[in-house]
């Protein structure tokens, strides 16, 4: 056990090691249905590739870049990737994301279009110089880049204890040079572990195809190759040379005398399996000077074509793993003649590591296969962790994952090598990449690691990754966010509660009572009806009131409380209705029912951007399950959840649902015949179990005018009008219509994912409501 791990051990921090920020970067390039490289620009669905943090572009416009914000765990790092990568996927018109890191079929070098940026001229020359000095086919080499850095207040803690004579800033260096040192010692592991590109097609380099074999009818290799990408022909500098890891300062100087020379443009043409980063990218060089290192960027990543998108979570966690152990493993000499052994050694591996013969060059020169080495740098890092205390069963199964490969022949390289030799390189991966897309469509409307949230949130949230506006929870519990772009903030709660609405103009929609006496000065038709503060007046005035009677709650949404009477009914039905309501607001309205359709008319600014028909939930029979059997069985269907975090909620079977079958003279344990429908509520809400369809095309425009008056005549912004419409062909209103309610919280996952119809996108339209896309 060395001074570092006793320090963790006695001081018991052994589990605050594995607290750090997390990042990833990936990139892939779009393709046609055919396999080629998809050579249009970059989608103008995703916004200016400068202005959005998560989507834009690496060299080329055909090469998409992925970027996650800093998070504290290498899961919600993971989880927020695979949510850029879905949006990505799911929005590209014909075109796939290749899912490998060798380029698919290219056209020639001139016909690769370079990354474009108008308002940027100094990124467009950086790009040329690239092209004329590696060739524009090499720089489409893609990857994926993990960023990692320790949880300050670890490292604040573990400088103290340690009590080194040196201030906190370079202590920091220290700890990340020596993981930068041992990675170059140790990172061949991570090519071999994770290496995906063991062939190249015949359109690559020709200087590259002309020292390789030929593999299938289109591709080439060298013999035993685990990684093209990460060997002698893939994307590395023209010539290896030494850059200093002892210190910042001589880092610095040894990429300052490289730029000197002109063996590179600048700091990021480095093409290190590890890079020392900062927050600032601007001038990394006085950066690093100035204010130390902030994190290291680990570059050696393969994409994996059997992986969703790109990378398995598990990698990515053995990743972190194997970034403890190297900080953890002793420090050693590392001299010139060290850092040219150890690149020698990633790169020879990438090339030969699946051949049987190849040995490692090892400690004190002394040759191993990469399996035999593999499989005892494993035991070490579990060996390293355990001395510290923070070795767990979760990090056990991790290894054990990797222990699997090695010993199954079971390695990324492999596979794909298979794969292509039974498929045909481009059919192989075409066939990954329409697979993962079907699969992602499946599940289009979930949000990764925010599932928790209402569905409209989520949606909210992809529609700002999307375009490129950043965003904080606040509080998931209250569906509470921030958004920012360009400095503008924005608050939001549960997805439509906006600052574009007042706090009077809420509480009017909220009042069911005002809402009506509001519209009815604007001469907007509404129900007639009365409203009732306590039960007793409410069950003296049961005479009253007969066939076609809607009880509700003054001020409740989702459709809470409401009871409907479409024919006669008892006067204990009628006060178990009331019970019902009071039960959700001590003050309810009765109101003559509207016939017609109900519709849900969806305004934003004044304008009328979706409109959905309602169907209230119902079951249709086969003939031998009960009613309560079929809405068990219509439950399992995975679009329908509780608590609006799917686009259909469940069918529940309690009193609103008992009392209405009551009067169809009905009980759950009824058996409906083959194909007979049986409706279990008379209001039509999603909330309530509902089903949704799109009409928002077959609506007449008087109908919008109407619901857009509505909604000015309350001043609201955002507006959910529900509107009842005998026939909807009747471009004459009178007597065809009536406005039941004003909603100032309009779930708007409805309108995205609907049961039948169109997505309507109104996560981007509150972004344009709320000015932040145009």
């Amino acid at each position: 056990m060395n001074k570092i791990e006793k320090i963790i051990k006695e001081n018991n921090i052994g589990l605050e090691i594995k607290k750090g920020r997390f990042g990833i970067e990936k990139e892939s390039v779009r393709v046609n249905e055919k396999g080629e490289l998809a050579t249009t620009p970059h989608p103008e669905i995703f916004g200016d590739k400068i202005e959005n943090p998560y989507i834009t572009v690496d060299f080329s416009e055909s090469q998409i870049e992925m970027i996650t914000p800093t998070e504290n765990s290498v899961e919600k790092a993971y989880d927020f990737l695979r949510n850029i990568h879905e949006i990505v996927a799911t929005n590209l018109k014909s075109e796939y994301l290749w899912s490998q890191s060798v380029p698919p079929i290219l056209p020639s070098e001139d016909l690769i279009p370079l990354g474009r940026f108008p308002k940027n001229k100094e990124l467009e020359e950086y790009r040329e110089r690239l092209s004329l000095k590696y060739g524009r086919k090499k720089q489409l080499l893609s990857g994926i880049h993990f960023n990692f850095s320790f949880d300050d207040e670890f490292l604040k803690e573990l400088y103290e204890l340690s009590k080194e004579n040196m201030p906190f800033k370079e202590f920091k260096n220290s700890v990340y040079l020596k993981i930068s040192r041992n990675y170059f010692k140790y990172g061949w592991m991570i090519i071999y572990l994770l290496g995906a590109s063991p062939v190249i097609h015949e359109t690559y380099l020709q200087k590259c195809i002309d020292k390789m074999k030929k593999f299938t009818e289109d591709t080439y290799y060298f013999e035993d190759l685990v990684s093209f990408r990460n060997g002698s022909c893939g994307y590395r500098n023209e010539k290896d040379f030494f850059v200093n890891y002892e210190n910042v300062d001589r880092y610095v100087e040894s990429l300052e005398r490289l730029i000197e020379k002109e063996s590179i443009s600048s700091a990021k043409e480095y093409y290190s399996p590890i890079r020392l980063k900062t927050k600032n990218p601007k001038d990394i060089l006085k950066e690093l000077k100035n204010s130390g290192i902030e994190y290291l960027e680990f570059r050696s990543i393969d994409l994996n074509p059997f992986s969703e998108i790109g990378i398995e979570k598990r990698d990515l966690e053995f990743l972190h793993l194997f970034i403890l152990f190297l900080f953890l493993k002793d420090d050693e000499p590392f001299e010139e003649k060290d850092y040219f052994r150890y690149l020698k050694n990633q790169e020879i591996l990438a090339n030969r590591g699946n051949s049987d013969e190849f040995r490692l060059i090892c400690c004190e020169d002394k040759s191993v296969s990469p399996k035999e080495y593999s499989m005892v740098i494993l035991e070490e890092i579990e060996k390293h962790l355990k001395n510290v205390g923070a070795f767990g069963e979760k990090d056990d199964k991790i290894l054990q994952y990797q222990k699997n490969k090695i010993l199954s022949n079971g390695l990324y390289s492999d596979l794909v090598l298979k794969g292509v030799r039974e498929k045909g390189f481009i059919q192989f991966h075409m066939d990954k990449a329409k697979k993962f897309l079907y699969e992602m469509e499946k599940v289009e409307y979930t949000l990764k690691g925010f599932e928790d949230l209402e569905l409209s949130t989520q949606i909210l949230l992809k529609a700002a990754i999307k375009n490129g506006v950043k965003f904080e929870i606040l509080d998931r519990e209250e569906n509470f966010i921030s958004l920012e772009k360009d400095g503008k903030i924005e608050y939001v709660k549960q997805a439509t509660k906006t600052s574009l609405d007042s706090y009077v103009t809420m509480l009017i929609m909220e009042n069911k009572v005002v809402t009506k006496k509001v519209l009815e000065k604007e001469k907007v038709v509404v129900p007639q009806g009365k409203d009732y503060f306590n039960i007793e007046e409410a069950r003296r005035d049961y005479r009253k009131y007969g066939a076609g009677t809607v009880i509700k709650p003054k001020s409740t949404n989702f459709g809470l409380g409401i009871t409907i009477f479409k024919d006669d009914f008892s006067k204990e039905d009628y006060e178990k209705a009331l019970e019902i309501a009071f039960k959700e607001d001590n003050s309810i309205l009765i109101e003559k029912f509207i016939k017609g359709k109900e519709y849900r008319i969806f305004v934003i600014e004044d304008e009328v951007v979706g409109i959905l028909h309602r169907v209230p939930a119902n079951v249709k029979g086969d003939g031998e399950r009960s009613i309560k059997e079929l809405v068990q069985e219509k439950n399992l269907d995975p679009l329908r959840g509780v608590g609006y975090k799917t686009p259909l909620e469940k069918i529940r079977l309690e009193d609103p649902e008992k009392l209405f079958l009551k009067g169809q003279g009905l009980t759950i344990d009824y058996i409906p015949k083959r194909d007979e429908v049986i409706y279990l509520r008379e209001n039509s809400n999603i909330s309530t179990g509902g089903d949704s369809l799109d009409y928002t095309d077959d609506i007449l425009d008087v109908y919008k005018e109407i619901a857009v008056k509505a909604s000015k005549a309350v001043g609201a912004k955002i507006c959910g009008v529900d509107m009842m419409i005998e026939d909807i062909k009747n471009p004459n209103p009178n007597g065809n219509y009536a406005i039941i309610e004003l909603n100032f919280n309009p779930a708007i996952h409805i309108h995205c994912y609907p049961y039948k119809g169109k997505n309507r996108n109104l996560g981007e339209k509150i972004l344009k409501a709320l000015k932040y896309i145009k």
